[in-house]
Order: structure tokens, then sequence, then C-alpha cells
């Protein structure tokens, strides 16, 4: 055992260092139990922990891009600097040296002392002579519980000799307060929103009564359902104020502990409904909300707002449990005539006598009540700024989601800043705002997302100098991931700083406190002496036709299908380089140049794409970097927005970004066409035969008579079909499936070996080193790995289209016989490719699409069309009847769509099948490998159990 001392003292002596990853150090325990593993020295270790320290800093909280940023002369202060590691692996990190004071701990002391004289020195006496001070008080102290609101704080309340007390413990000032002077408190809009929100009269008489939980989006439209219901004669009840003894009564059915709070006690909130007296739980799938803006590309909730009633219908399972039905019908704000549709479809169902009228009626005040209560909110919002000018007073907007006015949520956040003496107004002032779409790199894609940066626009653009940008962001938050360094380049460009508050299920209001009033006091001493400054918004070029001769560089996704892009580029006129696979290097460049707590994915095509600009192999004149674009709910829209950051970070804004979309409003690129119809076909053809490849060699490697020949085979037939490509011939991916189903056969020794299925998010699933090489590790073990078709990922769509349709989400644009007509001619050319490897024993045949989705129908709504969206149900499905019944899912660690559609519904799908056995493994840079395999350890035992079962029932 080491001392904390010593255990610094010897990283000094350490000669390779480990990798700890970045993340904090909560996360460390499995990289350092590798690292030993390992035979690791535990100088190693204790260096890797300064450096993990070091790079967290500079990479998550500094977001340092360029280390010229610091200075050539860096001073720092601070306990952690007691470590004399970490001050080496600063300086080894900076190129720099590093000062020091003998005493860094005390950095709190020294700012009290130039405080102290600052006031002192504008004729403020001190109250009480140094000498007195010296002499410490007697106090006694006694623990008090404060009854004056539902957190019933536990209050320490010290009394001193002289009759004065401090009291500490408390989250606001409201009824223990410890202030020495009195100071006015300041308008808290927060708590007046969430009043005008919720304060609403119940039907004394209602034929029916519908529970609704005060979560996530019913912080935004609840004045719209209530007054639906209300007008229709049924009676909407609230669940309860959140408390802590309200969220702890769900916490056991929680199946992610990284997702965010607000998800988290939407189980308490179902329990608490279930004690009321009520009939059922109203739970709405709100794909989009109303959009405010003409300027904004979208208008989505993100896919926990949208999607978390599939995860209480499966976790929870509130009418199994207590015998209450949960609806969870599907609308959309943004298109009025689809949502009275929806509405009238709702109330047939829940109410089949219900008139038109009555219904119509009903909707028509529902809509003029909510739009009501906004244009309150905007209007209180500036009637408490024009206030606080005349009078002089601090204002800071509280920017934030809807559901942060939650005070369990916030851990009144706005109390404590409106106890300093600062009045605090909501994002909702910016509501009838148009934002710039110019002042932006981000992708203005979630309506909650856009409201914040419209806000943060206000504030370094409109607003007052008296009013300050202020953020409650949550643990977790896949959206803030972006918006984050967006909102603090948009204020930082107006010579303003952006504060942002953390929030989780832990209560740490001491240090919370600590920072409002530093905040608050910093605000007021400079008292809007910094001035306003407006420095232009950098923005990479477009994509222009003179562009054409541009190599673009494209990221490496996956070994059976980048090797294809090349041609696919050449036939469209386009000179496309894949990069390499990604690597260690990879991720290190990632993680400089994009946030250290984007998804996985993001990190390494960021890393992958600066690595190559970086490189000093491209003449920056010459390339241009792409990358897919999705355009839906998840962050993957915004990939782009994180790879021009990175350009102009590094220096580099004059290369152009182009993507792969289905909309041309996503990215600015008019020199870039991509002429779909005139080689659609070879494309899709290629990608079914790339897809055959795959299950080919994963199915034979693990069987192969003599190791390699798998992999030679896939190399030849990889070179053959980009050939074909090139040659734009279609009909030769048949002759060249039949070829290589005949050669892979060839070399299979038909070993009767266990089966484990792959699924998960697409890059995750498909790209060896995002998923740490597990699929050829199973290999290794004797295993088949079971990968999906990438081509069904884009088949789906035909359904996907079709359940958002039919759950009045868009209009049908396409006629229902033209998507018939498309799926056949797929299917058509599918089976023809099928029709040639018969031969091959272990191919699984292509299954309807529409037969997927009503197998995943019984898991999870259609609409969940984030991520994988339903797919990863359908496959679960598709295994089982395959009698594949070991299921490994890959997601990116914090990925927001997989706490939906994959560890979400675990419960639920395996319900559904029981012989189901299902892994959730989350990856990303700092994931410990040990971990990951001794967890792959056990799933591979129980295959090979369940195989050797089979073997001997069959055998009798």
């Amino acid at each position: 055992n080491y001392s904390v001392p010593d255990f610094a003292a010897i990283a000094l002596q350490s000669k390779h260092p480990c990798d700890l990853g970045t993340r904090c150090t909560v996360f460390m325990n499995s990289k350092v139990k590798q690292a030993q593993r390992e035979g690791a020295a535990v100088t190693d270790i204790s260096a890797g922990v300064g450096y993990s320290v070091v790079k967290n800093c500079l990479i998550k909280v500094l977001k340092i891009k360029d280390k010229k940023e610091l200075g050539d002369h860096i001073m720092v202060q601070g306990g952690t600097f007691r470590n004399p590691a970490i001050i080496r692996a600063l300086e080894n990190e900076l190129g720099k040296e590093v000062m020091v004071t003998d005493y860094p701990e005390l950095m709190g002391a020294y700012g009290a002392a130039l405080d102290a004289r600052r006031k002192f020195q504008n004729g403020q006496t001190m109250p009480v002579s140094l000498a007195e001070m010296s002499h410490p008080q007697k106090h006694a102290c006694r623990k008090l519980i404060c009854q004056g609101c539902e957190n019933n704080c536990t209050v320490n309340r010290f009394t001193f000799e002289n009759g004065n007390r401090f009291h500490s413990g408390n989250k606001c000032e409201k009824i223990f307060s410890s202030k020495g002077g009195k100071l006015a408190k300041g308008v808290n809009m927060q708590e007046e929103k969430y009043d005008r929100l919720f304060h609403r009269s119940d039907l004394k008489e209602a034929g029916l009564t519908l529970g609704i939980p005060r979560v996530l989006g019913m912080f935004e439209n609840y004045p719209f359902w209530h007054t639906l219901f209300k007008r229709c004669g049924i009676n909407a009840v609230l669940s309860d104020k959140s408390t802590m003894k309200l969220y702890e009564k769900g916490i056991g059915t929680v199946m992610a502990d990284n997702i965010c709070f607000p998800a988290k006690l939407v189980h308490g909130h179902i329990y608490n409904l279930a004690e009321k007296n009520i009939d059922r739980i109203f739970m709405p799938y709100v794909v989009y909300e109303h959009k405010e803006d003409k300027n904004t590309i979208n208008s989505f909730n993100c896919p926990i707002v949208t999607g978390y009633s599939d995860v209480i219908k499966s976790a929870v399972n509130p009418e199994a449990k207590f015998g209450i039905p949960i609806d969870t019908p599907t609308f959309t704000f943004a298109n009025k005539r689809l949502m009275k549709k929806a509405c009238k479809e709702y109330f047939r169902r829940l109410m089949p006598g219900m008139s038109a009228g009555i219904i119509d009626e009903a909707f028509a005040q529902a809509l003029e009540v909510q739009k009501e209560y906004e244009r309150t909110l905007t209007c209180r919002a500036q009637e408490i700024v024009d206030r606080a000018v005349r009078e002089k007073r601090l204002v800071i907007l509280l920017a934030g989601r809807p559901y942060h006015i939650d005070a369990l949520i916030q851990h009144k956040i706005a109390d404590m800043i409106t106890g300093f003496g600062a009045d605090v107004i909501t994002e909702d002032i910016v509501r009838y705002r148009e934002a710039d779409p110019e002042q932006v790199q981000s992708v203005m894609q979630w309506a909650y997302t856009n409201r914040i940066i419209k806000a943060a626009m206000w504030v370094a653009g409109e607003a007052p100098q008296n009013v300050h940008y202020v953020q409650i962001t949550s643990f977790g938050c896949g959206p803030d991931a972006f918006i984050v360094n967006e909102i603090t380049d948009i204020l930082r460009r107006a010579g303003k700083n952006a504060t942002f508050l953390k929030v989780d299920d832990i209560n740490n209001i001491g240090s919370m406190r600590l920072r409002i009033r530093s905040l608050i006091e910093s605000l007021r001493f400079r008292n809007g002496t910094e001035g306003r400054r407006q420095s232009i918004s950098v923005h990479t070029p477009p994509f222009e036709r003179k562009d054409r001769q541009r190599t673009i560089l494209a990221p490496w996704f996956g070994d059976f299908y980048s090797p294809f892009i090349p041609a696919a580029g050449e036939l469209a006129g386009y000179k496309i380089e894949n990069m390499p696979p990604s690597d260690r290097l990879s991720v290190e460049y990632g993680l400089k140049y994009s946030n250290n707590e984007i998804c996985y994915p993001a990190t390494l095509v960021v890393g992958d794409l600066m690595k190559a600009v970086e490189s000093g192999k491209y003449n920056r004149n010459e390339i241009a970097l792409g990358i897919t674009q999705t355009g839906g709910q998840c962050r993957a829209t915004n990939y782009v927005a994180l790879i021009k950051k990175a350009l102009i970070a590094a220096g580099y804004e004059d290369i152009p970004v182009v993507t792969i979309s289905s909309s041309s409003k996503l990215n600015k690129q008019p020199g870039f066409k991509l002429r779909m119809e005139k080689y659609i076909d070879v494309i899709f053809v290629c990608m079914i035969y790339a897809d055959c490849l795959s299950q080919f060699y994963h199915s034979t490697a693990p069987r192969e008579s003599q190791k390699g020949e798998a992999e030679k085979l896939k190399g030849k037939y990889i070179d053959l079909g980009i050939q074909t490509l090139r040659e734009n011939n279609a009909k030769n991916f048949f002759r060249l499936a039949e070829m290589a189903s005949n050669e892979f056969s060839a070399v299979n020794n038909r070993k009767d070996i266990p089966q484990i299925g792959i699924v998960g998010e697409i890059y995750v699933k498909y790209n060896d080193f995002g998923h740490k090489h597990i699929v050829k590790w199973l290999i290794e073990q004797g295993v088949e790995p079971v990968v999906p078709p990438l081509s069904k990922f884009f088949i789906a769509n035909i359904a996907s289209n079709a359940a958002r349709v039919q759950g009045n989400i868009k209009p049908q644009v396409i006629p229902r016989f033209t998507l018939n007509l498309l799926k056949d001619i797929v299917y058509k050319i599918i089976r023809k490719m099928e029709s040639c490897i018969t031969k091959y024993p272990y191919y699984i045949p292509f299954s309807n699409v529409f037969d997927d989705a009503k197998n995943a129908s019984k898991i999870i709504n259609l609409n969940a069309q984030f991520g994988e969206g339903w797919r990863i149900a359908a496959e679960f499905a598709e295994f089982v009847r395959h009698n594949i019944n070991n299921v490994v899912s890959l997601q990116p660690f914090g990925c927001i769509a997989n706490h939906v559609i994959s560890k979400g519904i675990e419960k639920r799908a395996r319900e559904v099948f029981p012989s189901l056995n299902l892994l959730f493994l989350d990856f990303d840079s700092g994931m410990s490998e040990v971990n990951i395999f001794n967890r792959l350890h056990f799933m591979i035992e129980n295959a090979r159990k369940e195989k050797r079962t089979e073997t001997a029932y069959y055998s009798r």
C-alpha cells in the first residue's frame, strides 16, 4: 500500500505511462485492472492517472484545440497541484515549464485576501479586528429538518457566543439564511413558469380520468393536453411534484445508469400515478414539436423525450404491474392537420361515442390556450428585463430544456441565483424571434435545443449589457455535447461568457452555490465594463462547382463496404479516397478536436479526417472532407458540424465539407450533386453483393479448413467487386456471388459451432476498431458472429415511411402503391442474388421488411426511427427465428437512441422472446478491453452449452 503523497511521487520514475483514458476517474477502475493484468509497473499506473487528469482538463473542461492558446507563461493553482505527477504530466503535454506556488491549495485564501484588500481600499471597514479574529468563538451545532418545501433539507445551525447564527446544508435561503446584510431577492421566472404551466383546474365530474406524468415533454405542452381533455369531458390528473422520495420509488426499473436524470425521474412519476385513482396513463409519443422558427432545419424532440414511453412499457409495464393501461399514441405538433387527425383517432379508441364536433372545438381551444401560455411567458420575460434595466439590476437568462424548471432536476438553481439578488428569466423570451443560421455550424434540428441556441444569440446580440447567460444541462444529455461549444463560441464572439451548470440526481449543492455566488460577484464586479464586441463567425466554404476536382477524403466505415466507396464516387464523377481504418492516433485527434462527451463514432470520424489533414500528405487546396448525414433525430446529423469546427480550430477553414444526405437543406454544397438515377441499380446490387460476402466470410472464417483461407477469399472477391462496380456492370455481381459462394463453401469444414448475433449502432457494429475487434475475436474463439446485412438499414425505410404515415407524423407524399412497387423491385434483385448462392450452407436469407416491422412492433413503436430505430427489435426477432438466441448489442457509450431502442426495451424483448440471451456493450475511447472480453466469455460459454445440449438432443 502507498500513501497518496508516495503514490504521486513514484510517478516521476515512470518510463511508460499507462493510457487510462480521459474520462472522469470513476470510469478508470477497469483500465487500471487491465494495466495490472498486462504487467504494468505501479510507477506507470501512477503516471497514467496524472496524464488522465491533465487530458481530462485540457480536452473536456478547457476544450483546448491549440496549446498556444495558453501562452508561454503558465501558472497553476488548486489542491490538485500538490501532486507532482500532475504537474509533470501537464508540462509534458504542453511542452512548457509550469509554475506553481508552494501552497497551491490556498488559492481560495489568496482570492479572499485580494477581495478584502479591494473592499478595504474602497472604504469598506472590517467588522472585526484581526486580533479578535485570532480568538475563535465557541459555538454549538444543532441539526434541523427544514419544512419549507418538499426537499426537507437537513440544516446545520451553528450558534455562537455572541448570539449570531450560521446555517449550512440548506439548498435555498428561503427559511434559513446566513446572509450578513439584506439583499433584495430577485424575480424567479422559472418558479412563475412552473405555476403557470401546471396550476389548472380539474373537472369535478368526468367519465374518464387520465393520469399524466409530470415529466419531459409535458413541461412544454401540458396546457394543450389539459385543455383538450377537459373540453372533451376527461379529467387529467398529474403526478405529484418531483421529490427524492418519489424518484427513489422507480429507480429500480431504470435500464441505463448513464441516462439523464430527467429520464430516470419518469419511472418514479409512473409509480406515483399508480397510487392515484386513475383509469389510464397518457404518455404521448411526440416526434416533432411546433416549429417556432422558419430558419431552423427541424423541430425534432430528442429520442428520450419522444420515445421514453417504450422504456416505461418495457421496464415498468403499468398494465401488468398495476392494472393500469398506458396510452402512447404518436403525434406531431409541426403539422396541425395531422395533429388533429391523430387526436381524433385517439379519442375514437378512447371514447368511441364522442362526436367529431366536440373534438374539433376542444382541439381549437387547446391550441389557443397553449399559444396564450407561450405569449404570456415571452411578455413576462421581456417585462422583467425592462424593469431590471431601469433599476440597474443583474439579469440571468437561465436556459435549459422545458423540464429543467422542475425544482428537483435543477436543485433549485434558479432560487439560488435570485437569492443573490439577480433576476432570472427563461429562454422563452426568444420564442418568436428568428435565428441567424450563419452564426452556428450545428444543424438546428431539435426544438428545445434550437430555442436555447436562439437565447444565446439574443444575449450575445440584442440583449442589454446587464443580461448574462447561464445554462442548466443534464449529465448524459446527447444534444448538449454539440451545443455547449456552439453557445460558448456565440457568446465569446460578443465578449461574453457562457456558464454551464451540470446537474444529475446527486445533490452537490455546496459546490453549485459556490459557483453561482462567484459568478454573480464577478459579474457585479465587472458591472458591464467589458463592453460589447462582435467578431465574425468563421465558416468553412461551401463545395462549389470549381471544387469538383478536389479529392474527397472519407473516413473508414467497414471492411466489407468502404473498399467500394471510391469506385462508386468515380461513377458519380468524384474522386473519393478512403482514410485508413481508425487507430489510437485517430482517438487522440478526435478527442482533441471534438467534444469529449460526443459519441465514440464521432470521435473516430473526426479523428480520422483531422489526422489525414494534419499529416502533411495532402495539399489543402486539393482536398475536401466527406461524411454521410442522416437528417434524423440522432446526433449523427451533426457530425458534419463537428468536422467543420475541427477544421476551423486547426486553421483549415478553407477546406470544404460535403455530405451524402437525403436532404439538400442540411449542408450547403451547390457543386456536389449525386445523380443517383444513373447508377442506383449497380450501387444497390453492389451493396447486396457486399452483404453476401460478409455472410460468407463470417460463417467460414471460424470453420475454415486452413487458417487464412477465408481472409484471402474476402480480399479476392472485394477486388473483383470493385472492378465490376467501376465497369458499372450490375449483372456481373450475380456471377461473382455464385463464384464466391462456391469457393467459400469449398474451404468451409461444416463444423457445428455456436453462433452469436451482432446488433447495434451502425458504425460500431460494422467498424472493427469501433467495436474493439470483437467480431474477429469471436472468430478466434471458434464462434460464428452473425452480422446483419447493411442493406437492411436502407430497405427498412420503406416500412418506416409507412409507419410515419400511419402514425400521422408525415403526410402521404409517396403513394403506397409506389412504395410497394419499390419493395417488389428491391426484393426481386435480392431473390435473384440469393438464387445464385443456394449452395452455400450457412446463408441466412433476407426477411421481408414489413414482416420485420410487424415483429418489431410487438416490442417497440415503429416511429422509433432514431439511431437504428425499430430495426434492433426486428433483428432480435430474426435471430430467434433462426435459432440464434445469444445476441450482443454494440453501442457507443451514452448513445441517447440506444437508451430507448436497445437497453430500454430489454425486458420487453425477453418477454416476447424468452429464449433470447442479451448482452449490451458500450464503447468509447476509455473503455477497458478486459471488461468487454470478460463479459463476452460468459456469453460464449452459454452459447457453447446450448450447442452441446442441442447436439445431444438431435443425436438421441
